[in-house]
């Protein structure tokens, strides 16, 4: 189950034309495709564009209707390969998943399509992860479009303009028989708002129909000699005819005065941060009115060399906005002006810092000192720095962490207990929520290589006495692991430990069902073991964990996977639901149950402040988020104890600690009852009144002795 339900929303994917659509910008592309005529749609989730995944398995049904093929796609390189659809057939197909670490696993298949070019039209759309949101390394997916050259779009975020580079998008792949990429932020993903909805369009092509007439052209093949008559291909024939459909069909866009002295070319997706710095400065409005000369530039690649000459003629400085590093843009800008023999000084980093997200305060300081370079009658007058309330170093820290009650952070527990017995070991991480164990308090993990990498990380470690250990989630085995990690494993008998975190879903990514899923799946195939592929790929020394809340349990097992003296890779399933997807299943059933009357019972944990010593091992071993720490009850004592919030969930773990690590007994469990029978609130009042009894028999014995 996914993190989020669109079954309301799509919906609103059946507006036909002339009805106003309103949503998430993540539904507006969803509709721009099925507006176009999309044949297929593969893909792989990732922030910022999970959703994307998830509204199209919500609208399976209307997918059919209209005889659109839906997939989610096993990897990145899975999705882009379903792009060879297009290649002989003009069928129209979608591709989408997060940038730039999915764009890097699809590269093999992205250069091959990019290369032997393609019919139908060929829609790439990657959620441009850039910026301080951000959970990856810090590149960009333009790299990538040069290189391969296929075409860039980057949208203004407004929806009207996505949804209409999503369609004009379709037809520059098939004007130039090129894959066009469509580079969506994160807040344009989930940004709102409205746009003049058109009425959905079957495929004039289903891929059904095209499997039926097969169509072969081996001049479409990445083989000599056909590659190297691609590369002249894309110059001499693909280059030209993208060019005239962006100027004949004007996809880039001028706003502001059409004179000027100077002038900004922007982004297309960083137009509105750019227009908010205008704003700031007393250069534009709300709606966009700027007082300086903007080309918004949708197309990012390639760039049209007579649109910016045209803008630049006249104008004796221009500031391009290119967010990120290297400055791609700006050095081809640069190039453009010198063949046009233009004398335009062009400002980019410098006045704007070379690296980070460009915010709207980012942006107005670096328009400011533009405007101060190249315009100083519109400059504003030097300002005092300003001095915020509270500064940076004065905010707590709030790093990524494993949520309340998760079924990983017990494994990290016993690996913790384990490292207390044989010492540290080197530790591959991966990619998912177990990544979260290199923070404290757990600071497990050397090296992070990729997702499903962890086994293939520590495969040059050929240790004599200490084995190595690799960590991988469910989502990242089916994804890469079981061939990069197990079966490399296997095939070159490495004497590793290789534990795999069974949490049921691709968590990390929003929840989304996967092969190795318990979940009933109507439309996909779950309930595949994880330990029946490892076998079948053959490995032998196997141990599947079905509880990762028993620490002992848990403890017990890598150990033994440490010091056996069996060769050859030893691979732990650790396998317990993931605790949110968990929630989101129970919690309204069990709400819906106690607003019926039925009798419900739930499960709290919590500590004896008369026990507890406030030593904190507790916390150490743990670090749930519910466990925290409160004043000492206790006028004699000094240290605080630990005590557990009102968000436990009841897993149970740090009772479970408490035991593995010989810990100290202050922990408890409460059975919470919501409409309790006649009996137990009978047998709860007498409860009460007995303990009531005593309380005020000890406090008349410490007021006597007092005297």
């Amino acid at each position: 189950m996914a993190e989020r339900s669109f079954k309301k929303e799509v919906e609103d994917l059946r507006l036909g034309a002339g009805d106003i659509f309103h949503g998430e910008g993540i539904l507006a592309v969803t509709k721009a495709l099925l507006q176009s005529g999309v044949a297929y749609v593969g893909g792989y989730q990732g922030s910022p564009i999970s959703h994307l995944m998830d509204v199209f398995a919500d609208a399976n049904s209307l997918l059919t209707e209209l005889g659109v093929h839906f997939e989610a796609s096993a990897s990145e390189a899975t999705a882009a390969a379903m792009l060879a659809a297009s290649v002989n057939y003009p069928l129209r197909g979608a591709v989408a998943w997060k940038s730039v670490v999915g764009t890097n696993v699809a590269s093999d298949a992205l250069s091959n399509v990019a290369s032997g070019g393609v019919t139908g039209g060929a829609l790439i759309i990657v959620g441009e992860d850039y910026g301080e949101g951000s959970s990856i390394m810090q590149e960009r997916t333009h790299a990538f479009a040069m290189k391969s050259q296929m075409w860039l779009l980057d949208p203004r975020p407004n929806l009207t303009s996505i949804v209409d580079m999503v369609e004009a998008g379709f037809q520059l792949s098939e004007a130039s028989n090129t894959p066009v990429m469509l580079e969506l932020r994160v807040r344009a993903c989930h940004m709102t708002g409205s746009f003049l909805a058109k009425d959905n369009r079957r495929p004039p092509l289903t891929v059904s129909q095209a499997a039926a007439a097969p169509v072969r052209d081996t001049n479409r093949i990445v083989l000599p000699p056909a590659n190297f008559l691609h590369e002249q291909e894309k110059i001499e024939k693909r280059w030209p005819a993208a060019l005239a459909f962006i100027a004949e069909n004007k996809l880039n866009e001028h706003m502001g005065p059409a004179d000027g002295d100077i002038g900004i070319i922007v982004q297309g997706g960083m137009f509105n941060a750019l227009n908010r710095a205008l704003e700031l400065l007393g250069l534009s409005d709300s709606f966009g009115n700027s007082q300086l000369p903007i080309l918004c530039l949708n197309v990012t690649y390639p760039l049209l060399p007579s649109e910016i000459a045209a803008f630049c003629a006249g104008k004796h400085s221009v500031l391009i906005v290119e967010e990120g590093q290297p400055e791609f843009i700006e050095h081809e800008l640069n190039t453009l002006l010198r063949r046009a023999d233009l004398t335009t000084k062009l400002y980019g980093k410098g006045v704007l810092p070379r690296a980070g997200e460009y915010g709207a305060h980012v942006l107005r300081d670096g328009v400011a000192g533009f405007l101060r370079a190249a315009a100083p009658a519109l400059a504003p007058p030097e300002q005092a720095p300003i001095v915020p309330a509270l500064a940076p170093a004065d905010v707590p820290q709030r790093p990524a962490g494993f949520c309340t009650g998760c079924p990983e952070r017990p494994i990290f527990t016993a690996m913790k207990l384990v490292e207390r017995e044989l010492g540290p070991s080197h530790v591959s991480a991966d990619i998912g929520c177990h990544l979260f164990s290199i923070l404290p308090p757990f600071n497990i993990g050397n090296t992070t290589m990729g997702y499903g990498l962890g086994g293939a990380g520590a495969s040059a470690f050929k240790p004599d006495g200490k084995r190595a250990i690799a960590i991988m989630g469910d989502g990242g085995f089916w994804h890469n692991g079981l061939t990069s990690g197990i079966g490399n494993a296997v095939f070159n008998k490495d004497d590793t430990v290789t534990l795999i975190v069974d949490n049921g879903y691709s968590a990390a990514t929003g929840g989304q069902d996967i092969l190795s899923s318990n979940a009933l799946n109507d439309d996909r195939s779950t309930r595949h073991p994880i330990e029946r592929a490892v076998r079948g790929v053959g490995g032998n020394w196997v141990r599947t964990r079905t509880n990762t809340y028993d620490v002992a349990g848990m403890r017990d097992t890598l150990r033994e996977a440490l010091t056996t003296k069996q060769a050859g890779p030893k691979v732990i399933v650790a396998q317990s639901e993931c605790m949110l997807n968990k929630q989101r299943r129970e919690k309204p059933l069990v709400a819906k149950a106690i607003k019926a009357g039925k009798r419900m019972t739930r499960e709290r944990f919590g500590i004896d402040p008369d026990t507890c010593t406030g030593d904190h091992s507790c916390i150490r071993l743990s670090g749930c988020p519910s466990l925290s720490v409160r004043p000492n009850p206790d006028p004699l004592r000094q240290d605080p104890i630990a005590h557990v919030d009102n968000s436990c969930v009841g897993c149970g773990l740090c009772g479970e600690v408490s035991h593995a690590a010989v810990l100290c007994p202050s922990f408890y469990k409460a059975t919470l009852v919501h409409n309790p029978g006649r009996w137990e609130r009978l047998r709860h009042a007498l409860r009460g009144r007995i303990i009531a009894s005593l309380q005020n028999l000890q406090a008349r014995s410490l007021a006597q002795r007092s005297f």
